[in-house]
């Protein structure tokens, strides 16, 4: 069984198929390549308003700025060590304009019915706050110890989200698309819970979940399951993930292994959920390619 990928195929996948931007972030997170190059692929999925959209979230083809590519033009900026970039306080500056009362931003927000988009996104009117992907942004904020008004309304309304006496109620009956989606939440929880300044309440905080999570199955603990699940290396990417402690070695080490034989034949790795438009299933394999190199990476399984 192979134990390291094949990172020529790799690097050869990405020349062919991902995006200007995907393949400066390979070139910075692996060949060395300039940081400057990242930041001027980013920059044009900006908006005036500080938000940004523009496909850089390939599922939504859209222009308008929306909250989902706001976390992933930060997890590029983390990536890269540039969040001493101008564009982290635009980003900011545009959340606070789409927060609502309760203190967080919505999933996706009205504008984005005029563009071509996942079909099973349908924002309401006037959405509510939620925790994806409001807490993944202000763990990265909080993270690079940000300081915006922003930051401390989002956090207030995460510690609510998370501290919920109802919210981890393990007697729930989940769907499987309710499973999935709650996957995404504590995806997006976690990372807050990683970078929180107070760490006996995030401690405290994920023993709160760590039942809720394999009780409900949210964690799939069967690396031959397939379609939208979420795996140990989804919940604790990096050895120094809050969510590590929730897995044993030997989980880690079966997944890793799983993630290795995981690369295709043209050296990239699959996407687990629908593709409802070719071009995105391209978008998103760059995208989860470097995604798996990272973390086959921090876990030493990259030659």
């Amino acid at each position: 069984m192979k134990t390291t990928p094949d990172f020529s195929q790799a690097t050869d996948f990405i020349w062919r198929t991902a995006r200007l931007l995907d393949r400066h972030r390979f070139a910075f997170l692996f060949l060395d390549g300039p940081r400057d190059a990242v930041l001027a692929a980013l920059r044009p999925y900006q908006n005036a308003d500080g938000g940004f959209g523009h496909a850089l979230e390939p599922d939504l083809r859209g222009p308008v700025s929306q909250p989902l590519p706001v976390w992933s033009a930060l997890r590029v900026l983390d990536e890269i060590n540039a969040f001493d970039d101008p564009m982290v306080k635009h980003a900011c500056d545009y959340l606070m304009t789409i927060t609502t009362s309760e203190g967080g931003v919505p999933f996706a927000l009205p504008s984005i019915r005029s563009y071509p988009r996942v079909p099973w996104l349908q924002p309401d009117d006037q959405p509510l706050a939620s925790i994806n992907p409001t807490a993944g942004i202000a763990g990265l904020l909080h993270k690079h110890r940000v300081d915006h008004p922003w930051l401390e309304r989002a956090t207030t309304y995460c510690w609510h989200y998370i501290e919920s006496g109802e919210r981890w109620v393990s007697e729930r009956d989940l769907s499987d698309f309710e499973r999935a989606s709650e996957g995404y939440d504590v995806r997006a929880v976690l990372p807050f819970l990683d970078f929180v300044p107070d760490r006996n309440r995030a401690e405290k905080a994920l023993e709160r979940i760590r039942q809720y999570l394999f009780e409900q199955k949210i964690v799939a603990l069967d690396p031959a399951a397939s379609g939208d699940v979420h795996t140990p290396l989804d919940f604790a990417p990096r050895p120094t993930s809050i969510a590590r402690q929730l897995f044993s070695d030997e989980t880690i080490d079966t997944y890793l292994e799983a993630l290795v034989a995981a690369q295709q034949e043209d050296g990239g790795w699959p996407i687990g959920w629908p593709i409802w438009t070719p071009v995105t299933g391209l978008e998103w394999r760059g995208w989860a390619t470097i995604d798996a190199l990272t973390t086959l990476r921090a876990y030493g399984r990259l030659s």
